[in-house]
């Protein structure tokens, strides 16, 4: 009951955030992007490699709901971190995002629990395998591009 809810509020803030574009196609463009913080998060591999992105912070239920929707386009060191506080298992769908994404579940010891690909524009469900105390989203292939797998240490200030 507790997903069923925190998927209609999901599903309610997406819905306000989108605006009808003039003209009367009905289609739904993006709102106007708000600036959220940033910060730097290393990735260190099993081999000792430290990949470094520069994620932005999606802190409020809105800024979770909402997350790299609409966006057409994402450099390849960037991307996107949800910080979960307290640690639950988490779901993620890819609604309204054109973006493939790599979504990385991090544990409360900063270790990833496990990588899912988002496919683009799905409603498939996405899920955590333990609680999570941290959602870090990178463009699809990025995981596989610097070997990343569930072990791995991911590290930053979020």
């Amino acid at each position: 009951m507790r997903r069923l809810r925190l998927l209609a509020t999901a599903l309610i803030v997406a819905a306000a955030a989108c605006t009808v574009p003039q003209g009367g196609s009905g289609a739904t463009a993006a709102p106007a992007a708000a600036r959220l913080a940033e910060t730097d998060v290393t990735i260190t591999t099993d081999d000792g490699k430290r990949h470094i992105y520069r994620v932005e912070i999606a802190r409020s239920p809105e800024e979770h709901a909402k997350g790299l929707m609409f966006r057409r386009k994402m450099a390849r060191n960037r991307g996107m971190i949800f910080p979960m506080n307290p640690p639950r298992y988490a779901s993620f769908w890819m609604e309204n995002t054109y973006l493939p994404l790599d979504i990385i579940f991090i544990a409360s010891n900063r270790r990833v629990l496990n990588i899912v690909e988002g496919k683009p524009l799905s409603r498939d469900i996405l899920n955590s395998i333990a609680p999570a105390a941290a959602v870090l989203e990178l463009n699809a292939g990025e995981s596989a591009r610097i070997g990343l797998e569930p072990g791995d240490m991911i590290d930053g200030k979020f």
